[in-house]
């Protein structure tokens, strides 16, 4: 096990433990197992149908290899290199540069692209990015996903709980000179779901870094994906994408990375951090390409893109 799954397990255990001790401060067992039973189903519900919603949300179209035989042939080239079933391909018709997996299992893999990523990226880049998508998939990161979202949701249901049950019960403990528990009532109920989002993007962030990892190993090109992340993290800041705030953790680059927020709060890493990575495992030397992406921040597309 490598560091980054360690973390997301570590990370996924401390979410377990938060869940386990607020549910026995607020409710008890029973409380707990309702609001976790709650969670399980939504969640279960999410896992089970979210690849079909969030492709009808985004308009993805699938492809045949006849409709999109470049497109097609790389996937099934990467999925047949990292050991996958021939993943659904599918087309976002959206400017705006970006890709994202879903999917239950690997049998169910889905990979979508956008109109705006084929046009901007090199053969080579647009092959790290679907390595990339592939390796989620690989990990199933949709099902530790929805594990993390699961806990998560108990532990915000449980919060709720306790300010229902703070307002409801508050005169009467104070009168009782109960009037200490309903402070830290109030407080847990306050920071639980805080504390459980944190982590949850925790857990996001991390699969980011593996993914990354795994795709450079799958082409041998870490810096061919470094630029793509380069080059979509100017395309999403440029040419912004309606996007929902509940699926941004899919995609490859947070779509709503325009609106600046705490690091601790966003579902993906600085792409400067991915992109040092990614340098870090360069051995071939072929950083020096891309040390110069001036031209990419003023709006270059690079050079051979896969489709026009």
């Amino acid at each position: 096990m490598n560091f980054n799954s360690l973390k997301t397990f570590f990370l996924l255990v401390i979410l377990t433990v938060f869940f386990v001790f607020i549910g026995g401060l607020l409710g008890g067992q029973n409380g707990a197992a309702i609001a976790f039973g709650f969670a399980l189903v939504m969640n279960f519900f999410s896992y089970w149908f979210s690849s079909s919603i969030v492709l009808r949300m985004y308009n993805a179209k699938p492809v045949t290899e006849a409709e999109a035989p470049q497109l097609y042939n790389m996937v099934r080239k990467l999925a047949t290199v990292a050991g996958l079933p021939m993943p659904k391909v599918c087309i976002i018709p959206n400017p705006t540069p970006n890709a994202f997996a879903t999917g239950r299992n690997p049998a169910h893999g889905v990979v979508a692209v956008t109109s705006g990523i084929m046009q901007m990226l090199t053969p080579e880049e647009l092959e790290g990015v679907i390595a990339h998508e592939l390796s989620h998939i690989k990990g199933r990161d949709i099902l530790i996903g929805t594990v993390a979202a699961t806990i998560a949701g108990a532990v915000m249901m449980l919060a709720n709980f306790a300010r229902y049950a703070s307002i409801f019960t508050g005169n009467r403990d104070s009168r009782e000179g109960g009037a200490g528990n309903l402070v830290v009532l109030l407080v847990v109920s306050i920071l639980a779901p805080i504390a459980a989002m944190i982590v949850q993007m925790a857990v996001s962030r991390t699969r980011e870094f593996e993914a990354d990892a795994s795709a450079a190993q799958l082409t041998r090109q870490p810096m061919a994906l470094a630029g793509a992340l380069q080059k979509i993290s100017h395309g999403v800041a440029t040419v912004p994408m309606d996007a929902q705030p509940a699926t941004a953790h899919m995609f490859i680059m947070n779509p709503l990375s325009g609106r600046k927020a705490l690091n601790l709060f966003s579902t993906h890493p600085a792409v400067e951090d991915r992109i040092k990575k990614l340098k870090d495992m360069d051995i071939t030397g072929q950083g020096r390409q891309y040390n110069d992406l001036s031209g990419i921040k003023q709006g270059g597309s690079g050079k051979n893109p896969i489709f026009r």
